[in-house]
């Protein structure tokens, strides 16, 4: 008998182009208000996409989004997906000690909840900035009241990455779930196989196999993300950048929306809680 399908997690990290990370040495952040933000049209565009396949997922939402955009907030919840925090303004956690990091939490999850009328209970990282060097992070968020956090990339990278942490989710010492974005094991190292930038730069058989991998040899649903920029040719250049950071931010965007087309009609897709939150003991119960 074969066995049955395994739904994976598609998530959206909700921020604008000028909000990544690898622009904050161009774009400072009291510019943010006088660029074009698109973030608007590019999650209803999102929006519409996954109405029209009967997909949910889950939103990681800054709290400087949803305080602009506040009906997108609420057409999230009001369509059947979850809304989760991406904290309030995209800053690293790895940049802000634990009373500032608390703060930026406690924000976000307020200014969301008291928006959408719904609990806020994920919560992800801005740029994967949760590692070896701020695990008290995780105290944080649990003492904050999120249940889980999808944070860490068990990867070797310039930016971020904890490659020796687990691959599939795992309980932390604060009883807070880690979800970690998706790996493959091969020849003695994790292989990034969960979105963002490497969906766009590889083939997509390529990140169809990689996913199929994690189904069929792991038997373990993948963590998916992309960023409503990344949908969107029409975005503003931002003009100075290095080499490195122009191929990495537009590489492939034009291509993005059919590739995900094609993600969506080849896999089972669904919401972080509904996948994860599950294999939490309930309250009170022992670990």
């Amino acid at each position: 008998m074969l066995a049955p399908a395994i739904t994976n997690a598609l998530t959206i990290d909700v921020e604008d182009y000028f909000q990544v990370s690898a622009f904050a040495p161009y774009i400072r952040r009291d510019e943010w208000d006088s660029r074009e933000c698109r973030v608007e049209r590019n999650v209803n565009h999102i929006l519409d996409l996954l109405a029209r396949r009967s997909t949910q997922a889950t939103f990681f939402t800054l709290g400087w989004v949803a305080e602009r955009y506040p009906q997108v907030v609420r057409r999230i919840v009001a369509e059947g997906h979850e809304l989760a925090s991406h904290g309030y303004g995209h800053q690293r956690a790895s940049d802000l000690d634990p009373r500032a990091f608390g703060e930026d939490v406690t924000r976000a999850k307020r200014i969301l909840e008291d928006i959408a009328g719904a609990p806020v209970l994920g919560y992800r990282a801005p740029s994967f900035s949760i590692g070896a060097g701020n695990l008290w992070a995780f105290d944080v968020l649990a003492r904050a009241g999120y249940r889980y956090s999808s944070s860490i990339y068990p990867i070797a990278h310039d930016h971020y990455g904890m490659p020796d942490s687990p691959r599939f989710a795992y309980r932390v010492g604060s009883g807070l779930l880690e979800v970690p974005v998706t790996t493959v094991r091969l020849l003695n190292r994790n292989l990034p196989s969960s979105g963002g930038g490497y969906f766009r730069l590889l083939p997509y058989a390529m990140s169809r196999w990689l996913i199929g991998r994690v189904n069929a040899a792991d038997r373990e649903p993948a963590v998916f993300y992309f960023h409503p920029w990344e949908i969107d040719p029409g975005q503003p250049r931002v003009a100075g950048i290095d080499a490195k950071t122009r191929f990495r931010h537009y590489v492939n965007i034009p291509r993005m929306e059919a590739k995900l087309q094609q993600l969506l009609g080849d896999f089972r897709w669904g919401r972080m809680d509904h996948i994860f939150l599950p294999r939490l003991p309930a309250a009170g119960a022992q670990a």
